[in-house]
């Protein structure tokens, strides 16, 4: 889906998703599950007017050209969870928040690779860990409480922000598992 068949919220999310994949890596690889709560910056300068000067260069701007325009706010304080799937069915959102983003890394190896996969899970990680054609894939997702989805995905093999792919619906198990985090 190219920039023009994207309606502006869409856009929006994108763009936010996009700017949340760049500043997580600019921490490196090798990162914990991040967690951010998306709010519309035009409604969070309505409501403290102060945050401006707290926010990137160009953000007021770009708020007022653009009343989708998407502020990014980490989340600390996670809730313990064994399990991505665990942490997202702990996690619930104020109606102030239009939508979240989430941030995982995850190893991938060709489909053939795993019919060898052990079924032990301690086993199965030192298996992908230890695969020859394996790859690490820094995975970002947002979604928003109306519905759109951005999915952006950069690979530590060609780690540069020219290589970020991404589409609406590229991890649809994990747009569905955000997307749950509003019901």
């Amino acid at each position: 889906m190219t920039a023009p068949d994207l309606s502006p919220r869409q856009r929006a999310l994108q763009g936010a998703v996009l700017d949340i994949e760049r500043h997580v890596s600019s921490l490196g690889w090798d990162s914990p599950v991040l967690v951010f709560s998306l709010v519309r910056t035009a409604d969070a300068l309505a409501v403290n007017p102060a945050i401006a000067s707290e926010l990137p260069e160009g953000a007021v701007d770009s708020a007022t050209a653009d009343p989708e325009h998407l502020l990014s706010i980490e989340q600390d304080g996670l809730p313990q969870a064994a399990t991505l799937e665990e942490l997202l069915a702990q996690l619930a959102w104020p109606a102030e928040v239009d939508g979240a983003a989430i941030v995982v890394e995850r190893i991938v190896v060709p489909p053939e690779a795993e019919t060898d996969m052990p079924r032990d899970p301690d086993a199965a990680v030192a298996y992908l860990e230890a695969h020859p054609d394996r790859q690490d894939v820094r995975i970002a997702v947002g979604v928003l409480r109306t519905g759109e989805s951005w999915c952006a995905l950069r690979s530590r093999l060609h780690d540069s922000d020219d290589a970020v792919g991404g589409s609406p619906d590229a991890v649809p198990g994990l747009v569905e598992a955000l997307r749950a985090t509003f019901d």
